[in-house]
């Protein structure tokens, strides 16, 4: 039946003009420009080095040891980056980038020569080989042989391993060597300096035990550095730093694109004023990595896997640029709710105006519903989970329209259904975040809407879909407490106060009562 009395619609009106009015003011700042610091760079403005890794086409990665990267995609890529950078880096010399080096040299760019090394002593032996081989072919190219890369963090070999394949190198080519690994490991393994020409560490402050706010980046990277050089005697290589554009904030490191270009463009400034040696990470964006480290990992790129940058290195930069793509998906899902509320013969000005403020809100929920299903999603097995948990949310909000217009048990019944499968998905989410946290997605986007309709939305317009069973106060329990213990792991994560609020607004829309009501 229909809701009779037209206040509880209009009250439900007011509260999605709201939602709408905050959401656009959230799109509006995020497309505004925001000046940051223009660094200092040299006279032809091309700056030290980066990491170049090929894999960024559909189905390249180097996990597969059948794939094989094209000459001409590699020559594709270094003409791009040779306009902006003097040196690649690259980690290995296996799956056809034995070939980087010629191609550099035509170029007139240098690189740093990785040869990966892993658990299999044969297939270390052979990677090393082919890696002095290369060495010795383009001596005037390659400006140093990195022998491994942090194979001691990752404890796939001993530090008296790696000082026998640094060793190898030494005597079998004439460029230098050098070991790359996180700057802590380099500290907890101090000798290794007797086995380089000079020290290459990794500084990245989002990674870090204790991950470092975008404010205090680059004093840790200067303190880093300070403490580095009290260590060690040799020079220092910063074989990487850089800063993610998209993914997980942890504690209070948040990636993005404005924090990528603040910490890329300060870290320039700092290495020209004290002088350092450096190598960003990366060239190009790795959807391979997202395997291996979640969102985040693939989204280190200064460059998209289009080949298109992300930011410049002088003028503005914006968080965001949504063009009239918002206003598009919202005016479309406005249009939607509408024709939707028009064909069950709904005329109540408050329900078409409540419907209409609804539809946007949903359009353009879904517009960052999607985006964030296509940085997240790296299999089958996630968009079938996080797809499942959109379009489930995406039933709810629709299914509102018959709430609103022609409000029955059936149609309740089916919103009541939707509330217990994201209530068991937030279940399972905060799980994931407890047990496996450092790689998972607080997937904000994806529960936000939904939580907020079928709790407060249903509220205002009196209707309750709140079940009969005493189980879901144990479920409801468990949602709670696993959230506010995300939070407890991550106090300073605002991404982990937001999912607390949304857990509880979900369980707050099935908490059971005795009877279902229906008006």
């Amino acid at each position: 039946m229909t809701i009779s009395s037209p206040k509880p619609t209009w009250h439900f009106t007011l509260f999605n003009i709201t939602l709408l009015t905050l959401l656009s003011i959230w799109l509006w700042q995020q497309n505004q420009a925001t000046a940051i610091i223009e660094p200092q760079l040299p006279d032809d403005g091309k700056l030290q080095c980066v990491s170049y890794s090929p894999y960024y086409q559909p189905g390249q990665t180097p996990l597969n040891p059948n794939t094989l990267i094209d000459s001409a995609q590699i020559d594709q890529d270094l003409t791009l980056l040779s306009k902006q950078f003097n040196c690649v880096r690259i980690y290995s010399v296996s799956q056809g980038l034995d070939y980087v080096p010629e191609a550099a040299s035509k170029l007139g760019m240098q690189v740093y020569l990785g040869a990966w090394i892993g658990w299999v002593k044969a297939l270390n032996d052979k990677e090393l080989d082919l890696a002095i081989a290369v060495a010795n072919k383009h001596p005037k190219t390659i400006k140093a042989l990195i022998v491994g890369n942090e194979v001691l963090l990752r404890g796939e070999q001993t530090e008296a391993a790696m000082k026998a394949y640094l060793t190898k190198a030494k005597q079998a080519t004439h460029v230098p060597v050098t070991y790359a690994d996180v700057w802590e490991f380099w500290r907890k393994h101090p000798a290794l300096e007797d086995s380089v020409d000079f020290v290459t560490v990794h500084i990245l402050p989002y990674w870090e035990d204790n991950p470092q706010p975008i404010e205090h980046a680059l004093d840790h990277a200067s303190n880093v550095m300070n403490l580095l050089k009290d260590t060690f005697k040799k020079p220092i290589l910063i074989g990487e730093t850089g800063w993610p554009s998209v993914g997980r904030q942890r504690q209070g490191s948040q990636p993005g694109a404005i924090n990528q270009a603040l910490y890329m463009r300060g870290f320039l400034q700092l290495a020209h004023d004290k002088n350092w040696n450096y190598n960003l990470i990366e060239a190009i964006d790795q959807p391979w990595k997202r395997k291996l480290e979640g969102t985040v990992g693939g989204y280190w790129g200064i460059y998209n896997t289009n080949l298109t940058p992300k930011f410049l290195f002088n003028g503005d930069v914006k968080a965001r640029t949504d063009g009239l793509r918002p206003l598009l998906f919202g005016g479309l899902g406005a249009l939607l709710f509408l024709g939707l509320s028009i064909y069950l013969n709904e005329r109540r000005k408050s329900a078409l105006i409540a419907l209409a403020s609804l539809g946007a809100l949903f359009g353009i929920s879904t517009l960052l519903q999607t985006e964030y299903l296509l940085t997240a999603c790296q299999d089958r097995d996630e968009w079938l989970a996080l797809g499942g948990v959109a379009v489930t949310g995406w039933i709810a909000i629709i299914s509102i329209i018959w709430t609103v217009s022609k409000a029955n048990a059936n149609n309740l019944r089916l919103l009541q259904v939707c509330l217990t499968l994201l209530l068991l998905a937030a279940i399972t989410l905060s799980m994931l975040l407890i047990i496996d946290g450092r790689y998972r997605d607080f997937s904000i986007s994806l529960y936000a809407l939904p939580a907020i309709q079928l709790s407060l939305g249903l509220y205002l317009l009196k209707q309750n879909v709140r079940p009969k069973l005493q189980l879901y106060y144990l479920l409801h329990v468990l949602l709670i407490v696993s959230a506010a213990y995300c939070l407890y792991l991550e106090p300073k994560n605002l991404l982990a106060a937001l999912w607390l609020a949304i857990s509880m607004l979900i369980a707050a829309g099935t908490w059971p009562k005795r009877q279902l009501s229906t008006h």
